[in-house]
């Protein structure tokens, strides 16, 4: 079989279709990227000095949270090790989810219960938030 592939002439290249498949782009579908492309960057760009620049103190302060945690992710795990983790889980959470989607909603439902009822408590506390408030 191996040889069969290798020798050219003696049967069809199984890919062929693909190969005769035009992947051309036309003009306007080149613009339409090339604008799609500028404004996620430009969206991306204002999230960035949103969080950099400390725009909002709680947006930024969980993106600092975030980062201290990833440094002992890093030290645990190697980058192979997270590679093949996030392989394995894009493949078994769907259908797991699939399977428990009911009792999965529920949980999740009363969890970002818990979360609003504490950012609201955190909130009221905060005096920067009473002043955007008014």
């Amino acid at each position: 079989m191996l040889l069969g592939a290798l020798r050219p002439g003696h049967r069809p290249n199984p890919f062929q279709p693909l190969l005769d498949t035009d992947v051309s782009l036309s003009p306007e579908q080149l613009k339409h990227v090339a604008e799609r492309i500028g404004q996620h960057m430009a969206a991306g760009a204002r999230t960035l000095r949103h969080l950099f620049l400390v725009e909002d103190l709680v947006d930024s302060l969980k993106f600092a949270f975030l980062f201290y945690i990833l440094t002992y992710v890093g030290a645990v795990f190697n980058g192979l090790t997270l590679l093949l983790m996030g392989v394995i889980s894009a493949f078994t959470f769907p259908v797991l989810y699939r399977h428990h989607q009911a009792q999965i909603d529920q949980y999740v439902g009363l969890v970002r219960n818990q979360l609003s009822h504490l950012r609201a408590k955190i909130q009221a506390k905060l005096p920067s938030a009473k002043a955007k408030a008014e």
